[in-house]
């Protein structure tokens, strides 16, 4: 089992479908890290017929409809990309060591305090020398490529038909996108799952020999699992260990501070959860190190080296060097996740140029914590795209909703034997017929409609990046673009190149645009308290259900601790300015008021 090793202390995640679709071709030769989405084989599909046209490498056709095509679309597509970043990975360990080669811009892009960047300025000190030639070689040697690693949302799990309407067995879509990644001849990878447990994908990993340790180095693969607190990271990584499934890495996603869908805990923060991470950390690895062994030995698997620690990181909201640096000192964290401002680095994602004005121009108001997605999960949507007002129009020319003609969030069977997406015209229409001829009160009927109208198709909306900046067809006559950025976004306001975004990350430059930009654990903070707002306006009562009261009073207090977990913490930790003591104080004050508007009301005077 091999150790996963980068340079560098950050990676970037996966966004969207089309957003970092072709990210690793771009960075993984400078040794950065990255996730693709392989949900969309389409897409897929169109990417593999682009880059081996840009590479001058054989293309034969995967036809939509044969047998498995799913499955090796997005094996033959990885191993492109496998392919493309070896050839240019070859090119930047033999180019020259001069100004803005590849290779220089390799160890310029590393962090000041690694043995590799060291390294790289002694040998810019030397004289034109032998000396100075054995270091270049020993520089070369020293080059890895980053982890080309790919994101399977685990509740995107669609059955699939044969042409006689038999469910295909192990075709759903995420067990299929799974047997495709592992039949790739990717070499320094992982899967990484978000969204949760699904037992079935879970199940059908523990087929696949690329995930034991016997498998030989090249075509070995690692599990990542994106979690939001340490109950679910061991869960998930008992239920995998007992099945002699080792966890390479979890990869704590803050709940609501991110991009794309949000899923948003009890009220539990960040801060709280890395510290239970920091604390519980050799407990972790010693209860599942103990049951992955044991399941090992069930299997008359070997285990020939010793096991890797498990790697914990951490995404959502970063957003300055101060921020990740105590990720990775106080809670020793592996690695953070840059994500939306990537978004604005034409180098490292793909964006088509309208899209990226929106994104350059986004203020507060622009980015929405939306109902928008089929899935019935939050999602981060930034006003003004195309979607957007190709849906409004779709409305005003009533007729909403989707020609859905990928249907991979196609799960809804309300009016239907044969599941259907909820951002689909032939939803939307049966739905809005069904809730007219119920209504008696128009006015309840209208927002009953909004509700259903603002489902938004997702798989067309968030690949069409890819197809206007490449300037390839995807879906005839569907060029709306959607974009899901968290909130960090408007504290960048102009593209800037790979190098300049990775000299923020490092603190060796300042791209922060906007001076009144709170601190990643506050602006989560507060994004909890405008959720528990909205939860509770739209609530007719909540002290008499029982359920409801208990729910309320959990995420309250879980908050409550959270507030004074980062008082503490602000108090003898020496970073940030006198402005977060007073954005907590005021914080908790919100809290009480909410909490007494509930459960402590005013008695009513006697006039």
């Amino acid at each position: 089992m091999h150790q996963y090793y980068s340079p560098h202390s950050f990676h970037i995640p996966v966004m969207g479908l089309a957003y970092t679709i072709d990210t690793a071709i771009k960075v993984s030769k400078f040794g950065i890290s990255s996730v693709m989405a392989i949900g969309e084989d389409k897409l897929i599909e169109m990417m593999r017929r682009h880059y081996a046209d840009v590479y001058n490498l054989p293309y034969t056709p995967i036809p939509s409809g044969s047998e498995d095509y799913r499955a090796k679309r997005i094996t033959a597509y990885l191993d492109l990309v496998q392919e493309i970043v070896d050839i240019e990975f070859e090119k930047l360990k033999n180019s020259e060591f001069i100004s803005d080669s590849p290779i220089t811009k390799y160890f310029s892009m590393l962090p000041d305090n690694c043995l590799e960047s060291e390294l790289y300025r002694e040998m810019l000190q030397l004289p034109e020398s032998a000396a100075k030639e054995t270091m270049k070689l020993r520089l070369r040697n020293m080059v890895v490529q980053g982890s080309i690693d790919v994101n399977i949302l685990t509740k995107t799990d669609r059955d699939n038909y044969d042409k006689q309407g038999e469910l295909i067995p192990d075709g759903s879509d995420a067990v299929a996108a799974l047997r495709g990644y592992a039949n790739s001849k990717l070499r320094n990878s992982a899967i990484v799952f978000s969204a949760g447990m699904n037992p079935r994908l879970y199940g059908y990993l523990e087929k696949l020999p690329a995930f034991y340790p016997g498998e030989s180095v090249e075509t070995k693969k690692r599990i990542t699992i994106k979690v939001s607190d340490y109950r679910s990271a061991l869960i998930q990584g008992k239920f995998l260990a007992k099945k002699g499934l080792w966890v390479s890495e979890f990869r704590i996603e803050s709940g609501l501070n991110c991009g794309g869908h949000a899923f948003a805990t009890d009220g539990y923060l960040l801060g709280p959860i890395l510290d239970e991470f920091k604390r519980n950390r050799d407990e972790l690895a010693n209860v599942l190190q103990e049951m992955y062994k044991s399941a090992l030995g069930e299997k008359n698997e070997i285990l020939n080296t010793e096991l890797p620690p498990i790697r914990i990181t951490v995404q959502g909201g970063i957003g300055t060097h101060d921020e990740a640096s105590f990720m990775h000192d106080y809670y020793g964290v592996a690695g953070t996740g840059w994500g939306t401002p990537f978004l604005l680095v034409p180098e490292a994602t793909t964006v088509d140029s309208d899209t990226l004005s929106l994104l350059e121009n986004a203020k507060h108001a622009d980015i929405q914590l939306s109902h928008y997605s089929p899935l019935g999960v939050r999602f981060y949507y930034l006003n003004g795209t195309t979607a957007a007002i190709e849906k409004q129009n779709r409305i005003n020319d009533d007729k909403p909703g989707s020609p859905c003609p990928e249907k991979h969030l196609a799960f809804n069977t309300e009016f239907t034997d044969k599941p259907i997406c909820t951002a689909s015209t032939t939803y939307q229409r049966l739905k809005i017929d069904q809730l007219k001829s119920e209504s008696t009160d128009s006015d309840q009927l209208k927002v009953s409609i909004e509700e259903v109208t603002r489902k938004e198709c997702l798989c067309v909306g968030l690949s069409n990046a890819a197809s206007l900046k490449n300037q390839i067809p995807f879906i005839k006559n569907l060029k709306a673009v959607n974009i899901c950025p968290g909130p960090n976004i408007v504290n960048f306001s102009k593209r800037v190149s790979l190098a300049t975004m990775i000299d923020h990350i490092y603190g060796r430059i300042n791209l922060i645009t906007n001076k009144n930009r709170r601190h990643v654990f506050i602006k989560e903070l507060y994004l909890y308290i405008d959720y528990l707002k909205e939860l509770i306006a739209k609530e007719e009562e909540i002290t008499s259900d029982i359920k409801k009261s208990k729910f309320y009073k959990n995420f309250m207090t879980n908050l409550d601790n959270g507030i004074a977990y980062y008082q503490h913490l602000f108090a003898h930790e020496h970073f940030g300015d006198g402005t977060i003591k007073n954005h907590l104080d005021h914080a908790k004050q919100i809290l009480n008021q909410i909490h007494q508007s509930i459960f402590q009301p005013e008695p009513e005077m006697n006039l």
